[in-house]
């Protein structure tokens, strides 16, 4: 055992430690094992004194090396205490045992009325997101009469563009999943009609059931998770690198600049894609029915005429719009409520999808008993 670096001596139920030489990183492999022989001493011990006037050097190791020793007496149930600590090292210690300290254990309070302040503070949140979406419907709506007196500094172009992204590019996804679930709705109407020998009547089901619910649904359930999504992207990526506070700095609306083209687009492409996906929904419920049930395209489109009206079209297509503005106005509140970081833009484009599902399922719903109120 090397006497200059740590001896130790055991006197009552006191440890002495006696440390001296150089407490340095050069000699971590001596230190090491001097630790772990001499500060475990064979008989129990109820304090531990450190004497650390005979250390010559030290550095960041050496440092908390002692900070090891004190903390693994405190653990053990022992008093440790460093004595004589040369006026030199003493910053040092003291920054080690500062840095490494351990932060107290989060206590979980027990309190029964704890799920009242959680219910409280969603309700908070919920409250302020319902604000936020009226500021914006606000701010959205005084932009467009503005633009109404002023056509010519609407931004045309921007709007062509969004068009074509929310719209003209999801023309395949949009057809190819309201496909499939007009022929899924077919095989399962099918499958149960078949049981009562009422193998047509799945044509009235599928035809109403699309025009009216599912084909807007899926449409805007699509466009959410399409484009309601990039929007809160792009803007809370613009709102990060300051380039709205940028146009404000300059003079310019971020309203009338980013939000209303965007919006104005998803109003208009959404109901086109609301009658492309209809028409592929009924489409691929026809060839279900004409591959799985037997019924031939002729019959098909002469029930499908009898089933259906001009007032099962006009319900699905009157609520697009609406459903269209919910999704563009929730995604671009939830893109400028993005902080600095990427956790907090992918938070609140999840956010935002969410958020905009919801909405347009709860809006049906509504829809749903406005329309059978004035049977419709």
């Amino acid at each position: 055992m090397n006497v200059s670096l740590l001896t130790g001596k055991v006197s009552g139920e006191r440890l002495e430690l006696v440390a001296g030489g150089a407490w340095t990183a050069d000699n971590a492999a001596e230190l090491e094992a001097l630790v772990r022989t001499t500060a475990r001493p064979d008989q129990p011990v109820g304090h531990v004194d450190i004497d650390m006037r005979k250390v010559e050097k030290l550095d960041t190791y050496g440092a908390w090396l002692l900070e090891r020793l004190v903390r693994a007496a405190g653990e053990g149930g022992i008093q440790a205490r460093v004595a004589n600590l040369p006026d030199k090292f003493r910053t040092l210690v003291d920054t080690v045992h500062k840095t490494s300290a351990q932060p107290a254990p989060v206590r979980r309070s027990r309190n029964p009325m704890n799920w009242l302040a959680i219910i409280g503070r969603n309700m908070a949140e919920v409250g302020r997101s319902i604000l936020l979406v009226a500021q914006m419907f606000g701010a959205v709506t005084l932009a467009f009469l503005r633009v109404v007196a002023q056509p010519h500094k609407f931004r045309w172009t921007s709007m062509v563009n969004q068009i074509d992204l929310v719209g003209w590019r999801a023309v395949p996804i949009i057809m190819l999943i309201t496909f499939l679930i007009g022929a899924i709705l077919a095989q399962q109407g099918i499958f149960h009609f078949r049981k009562f020998g009422a193998d047509i009547y799945v044509v009235d089901m599928v035809g109403i059931l699309i025009l009216r619910e599912v084909g807007v649904l899926i449409v805007c359930v699509m466009v959410a998770g399409r484009s309601g999504s990039a929007y809160t992207a792009e803007l809370g990526s613009m709102k990060m690198r300051e380039e709205i506070d940028a146009l404000r700095t300059m003079g310019f609306d971020p309203v009338s600049i980013l939000i209303l083209p965007r919006i104005v687009a998803l109003v208009i492409a959404v109901p086109m894609l609301t009658f492309l996906g209809e028409v592929s929904a009924l489409y691929g419920a026809g060839l279900v029915s004409s591959l799985y049930g037997g019924i031939s395209p002729e019959v098909f489109v002469q029930r499908l005429r009898e089933a259906i009206s001009l007032d099962h079209f006009m319900v699905g297509m009157i609520k697009a719009p609406f459903m269209a503005l919910i999704i563009g106005i929730v995604a671009c509140v939830e893109g400028l409520e993005t902080k600095g970081s990427a956790e907090s833009l992918g938070l609140h484009t999840t956010a935002a999808v969410v958020k905009s599902i919801f909405i347009v399922i709860v809006l049906d719903g509504f829809f749903a008993v406005f329309f059978a109120a004035i049977d419709r």
